[in-house]
């Protein structure tokens, strides 16, 4: 009997011990945290200090470049899992990926705007069913973008212009007859014109080209047909606190009376979230119209891991 009242003597001290430790540790960490805000301020000033001296940086002239990118895989599988029937070892992956870079020149009489973008998926799904071949990587995402604005200033705010756009894909995929064809320049859109453009903030740019012509390249040339028209465009970039965001607008409204329409436009559109330094979280999300390629709306998106150069 003693000594089990010793063992309980024993255990009911170490409780208090343990509490009286765990009540120190939290009384510790309080103090710590205290202490801690004066500093965290003067990292949010010298942050915010450091934020206003490069917004005051790119107001000068000169060359301004920088690249982003995203990254995005997942591996789905599952083996002998009996409820999917013939589908128990079926198999899923997927891999995209995202570039972005730009190169402007900014002058007090001039500017010269240059711009690319590439976005490339791949899908796998594999049955693996007893009798059939296995299946291979498909594309899912496929966008070639690149673009070059010169423009003279008339004001401070507006300035003659002239602008090239390419737009297009480079993977191959299968036609009717499952031969796989390269959809590089086919079909491939090149705008040239010269116009106006407006730019209200140094992140904004607004552009109004009345004379333009709209090439379109294709193997089937009965599908697509070359006009002139009025390209419209416009690109605004911001960053706030660690998020980054861009969007990119680009139309073109052709003169000649046609059916179907030969109208067409892309919106796209870039968000990041930054985690880490320069790692973080982006999407990317596109809309097109052309009627000559389908009726419909086309859209594609892109969400993984994000690096900012």
């Amino acid at each position: 009997m003693k000594d089990i009242l010793t063992i309980i003597i024993i255990l009911f001290s170490t409780g208090i011990t343990y509490t009286q430790s765990l009540e120190e540790l939290k009384k510790q960490k309080a103090e710590a945290e205290v202490k801690a805000i004066p500093v965290i301020a003067q990292a949010d000033a010298l942050k915010a200090e450091i934020d206003a001296i490069n917004a005051k940086i790119a107001t000068f002239p000169g060359w301004y470049s920088g690249a982003f990118g995203l990254v995005g895989a997942d591996f789905l599988g599952r083996s002998n899992w009996f409820s999917a029937g013939e589908l128990k070892d079926a198999r899923s992956s997927s891999i995209r990926v995202s570039f972005n870079v730009f190169a402007n020149k900014i002058d007090e009489k001039y500017f010269w705007r240059n711009a690319g973008s590439l976005n490339l998926g791949w899908q796998k799904i594999d049955k693996r069913i007893s009798g059939e071949e296995p299946s291979s990587f498909e594309p899912i995402a496929d966008v070639l973008n690149l673009s070059s604005l010169y423009g003279y200033n008339l004001t401070k705010n507006i300035a003659i212009s002239a602008l090239g756009e390419y737009r297009s894909s480079l993977l191959k995929y299968p036609d009717t007859s499952g031969v796989k064809i390269s959809s590089f320049n086919n079909p491939g859109y090149l705008d040239l014109g010269i116009g106006f453009t407006l730019t209200p903030v140094r992140n904004l740019v607004f552009v109004l080209h009345p004379l333009n012509y709209n090439f379109i390249f294709s193997k089937n040339d009965a599908q697509f047909t070359s006009s002139l028209g009025c390209k419209l465009a416009g690109d605004y970039h911001t960053t706030y606190k660690g998020i980054n965001l861009r969007s990119n607008i680009s139309g073109f409204l052709s003169y000649k009376s046609n059916e179907p329409s030969l109208h067409n436009g892309t919106w796209t559109n870039w968000f990041g979230f930054n985690l880490f330094k320069n790692i973080g979280v982006g999407l990317e999300f596109g809309l097109r119209y052309s009627e000559q390629e389908i009726t419909d709306i086309q859209n594609y998106y892109t969400l993984g891991l994000s690096y900012k150069l």
